[in-house]
């Protein structure tokens, strides 16, 4: 059984998902393959796992970098994991863009090169985004491109993270 949780964002609702135990999704309301991965028979439920994803989400929308992550299950191909492990390693206020996820997945496969447009296929289908920081990836000049919550959304998450790194 997989169970469901509404989080109230400044940028907009956010549906999070979870087997019980771990977060298996995290979407913006209204995204690009929402709810992709959540089973049919689901419930909504107040559960610890929640607790913990909400206070890192009120954490993060005041504009500081949590120090903790709540478990994380990703229903993922291995192709998918190994993308979103490097999301995982991208420094709070800081972006990598596709190409430079291409060239350490290509590193670790032992291959000449990755596509880029490959890594961004993997990227788009994170299903737990914000903490799978999949909006720190931008484009090759620097572009914001392709974020599943929209263009808008991605803007608005790097501006709260620049904007607001202590010491700089």
């Amino acid at each position: 059984m997989e169970y469901t949780h509404h989080y109230a964002s400044p940028f907009g609702g956010i549906t999070l998902a979870s087997d019980k135990e771990s977060l298996t999704g995290l979407w913006f309301d209204g995204q690009k393959y929402f709810g992709a991965g959540l089973s049919k028979e689901h419930e909504q439920r107040e559960m610890p796992v929640f607790e913990q994803a909400d206070r890192w989400l009120s954490i993060y929308f005041s504009g500081r970098e949590p120090d903790f992550t709540p478990p994380l299950s990703m229903k993922a191909t291995p192709f998918q994991r190994a993308v979103w492990e490097i999301l995982l390693t991208i420094p709070y206020g800081k972006t990598m863009t596709y190409g430079e996820i291409a060239k350490i997945i290509a590193e670790q496969k032992g291959l000449s090169q990755m596509s880029a447009q490959a890594v961004g296929g993997a990227v788009g289908r994170n299903a737990i985004s914000l903490m799978i920081p999949c909006h720190r990836v931008v484009g090759a000049n620097g572009s914001l491109t392709g974020y599943a919550g929209g263009i808008h959304i991605k803007e608005k998450l790097l501006i709260l993270e620049k904007g607001n790194k202590s010491g700089e």
